[in-house]
């Protein structure tokens, strides 16, 4: 069910993050991209739905995280980046790992999250508005995606995601019976 007001937004395990600050940033990039792109091939309304702001760079920074994701739309053909200090950007959203991730799920709700200050935007909004609208309307499922991209893996990788999900709270798939209407 889709929350009107946030109360429990669960944060990225403080522990964990730090063990991040080490983490190589190029080949995780590498990763994202590609599957962004492969997103992209799926879901081609999606960047089309950016209009004006496809061109746009958009800094999705998990505040409980220390690191910042640099999506470039570029007309369809994505590019993800991670950044220790993030880059200057047409727009920057923030908030923690779980609401990001909530927000493109359809488990939070964007301005209840904007009005308790839980989420965090800055810049251009609207291309920021321009993008939450483009995801809303692609209806994403981002262990769907994954599981896609995958190939050989996507069975053992949809059991871990379902745990994962269970154990941490965040929604980590979309469930089309819990959404509001």
């Amino acid at each position: 069910m889709e929350h009107d007001t946030p109360q429990a937004i669960p944060r990225f395990p403080s522990a964990l993050a730090r063990t991040l600050r080490y983490l190589p940033l190029m080949p995780v990039s590498v990763a994202l991209t590609r599957l962004t792109q492969s997103m992209a091939k799926r879901h081609e309304a999606m960047f089309r739905r950016l209009g004006a702001h496809a061109d746009a760079t958009f800094l999705l920074n998990p505040t409980d995280l220390p690191v910042t994701l640099c999506l470039e739309p570029r007309s369809g053909r994505p590019k993800v980046t991670l950044y220790r200090t993030p880059p200057i950007a047409d727009a920057r959203i923030a908030g923690p790992l779980a609401a990001l991730i909530g927000l493109v799920h359809g488990a939070y709700d964007g301005d209840a999250l904007f009005f308790s200050r839980d989420l965090v935007i800055e810049g251009d909004t609207a291309a920021a508005l321009a993008l939450r609208n483009a995801v809303d309307d692609a209806e994403l499922d981002m262990a769907a995606e994954i599981e896609a991209f995958s190939g050989p893996f996507a069975r053992p990788l949809h059991k871990l995601i379902d745990i994962a999900e269970r154990r941490t709270g965040v929604a980590l798939t979309r469930h089309e019976e819990d959404l509001l209407w």
